[in-house]
């Protein structure tokens, strides 16, 4: 089963392109209303925070525009995906050209591999498990594949810096 994963949406979020991939900070707030979902090849992928049920307790979490739990894999690195073939079927990565989010602090960046311009949030890639339903959490900690939470720790070798958020309306032309 195929996710559908990006989607171009104004959040008022400055995106840059930088010297190995493109970066933004995630501004605080709620989640901002998105459009229909778009083909694989769309320029934005949204990610945003939720509350979700992980191993019995409510905690906060990342999910990508539809509300799909996203995920780190602990043996990837800030400059490297283990998740191809087989893998990456189940664990489908996220991916954009220019990601935006809202919720969390943390950086987004992208990194273009394998896998296509893969989206990381503070150095960890990010993937959705294909068993996954909006608000349903059913991957933790299956095959070394984690929940992604606002508060993860960058990883090292992660890229340094961020960018500014936008003032409201963005100013980005969408």
């Amino acid at each position: 089963m195929r996710h559908p994963r990006i989607i171009i949406a104004g959040l008022g979020l400055a995106a840059l392109t930088a010297a190995g991939g493109v970066t933004a900070a995630l501004a605080g707030g709620s989640s901002a209303s998105s459009a229909p979902a778009a083909s694989r090849s769309a320029a934005a992928a949204t990610v945003r925070t939720a509350p979700a049920a992980v191993a019995g307790k409510t905690e906060t979490i990342l999910v990508n525009a539809q509300g799909l739990p996203l995920y780190f894999y602990r043996p990837d690195t800030a400059t490297k995906s283990f998740v191809t073939a087989g893998l990456a079927r189940l664990w489908p990565p996220l991916t954009s050209a220019a990601p935006s989010g809202t919720g969390a602090s943390g950086k987004l960046t992208v990194l273009n591999d394998a896998n296509g311009h893969q989206v990381a949030y503070n150095g960890h890639l990010l993937y959705t498990f294909t068993s996954d339903h909006a608000g349903q959490v059913t991957g933790q900690g299956f095959q070394d594949f984690f929940v992604a939470t606002p508060g993860l720790a960058p990883i090292a070798g992660s890229p340094a810096g961020t960018v500014p958020a936008a003032p409201a309306g963005g100013g980005l032309g969408y």
